[in-house]
Order: C-alpha cells, then structure tokens, then sequence
C-alpha cells in the first residue's frame, strides 16, 4: 500500500498566510528547512514549523510597535 504525504508549496503557503514568498524562504533559512524558490515543497511539520514562527515573530513585531 501506498501513502501519499501531503505537501504545500512555498507560494501556495505564502498566499494562505498573506505574507511575502522571501518572508516565508528567508524563516525556512533560519529554520533549516530546505526552501530556496516559490515551487520548493514543504512538509505539514515543516509547514506548521513555519506558521509557528511567523506568528511568533508577528505577535513580538504588534508588541514593540504600540
């Protein structure tokens, strides 16, 4: 039997998240994930990885600005 892995794509995630495509390689660099173009695939962990840390950094980025 064969199991397929759902994957996303760097832009598809981009879109859903309203962020840049460099946001989402520039946080795949400093999360170790190997992403390097709009069409480089992601994992669900590497995708929620990534949605973690972007909120993460927005929650800190809505704190320092009021």
């Amino acid at each position: 039997m064969i199991f397929k892995v759902a994957k996303l794509r760097v832009k598809e995630l981009a879109k859903a998240l309203n962020v840049d495509i460099a946001e989402i390689i520039a946080t795949c660099t400093i999360l170790k994930i190997p992403a390097s173009s709009p069409l480089s695939s992601l994992s669900v962990k590497q995708s929620k990885e990534i949605i973690d840390f972007i909120q993460k950094t927005n929650i800190k980025e809505n704190f320092y600005d009021e």
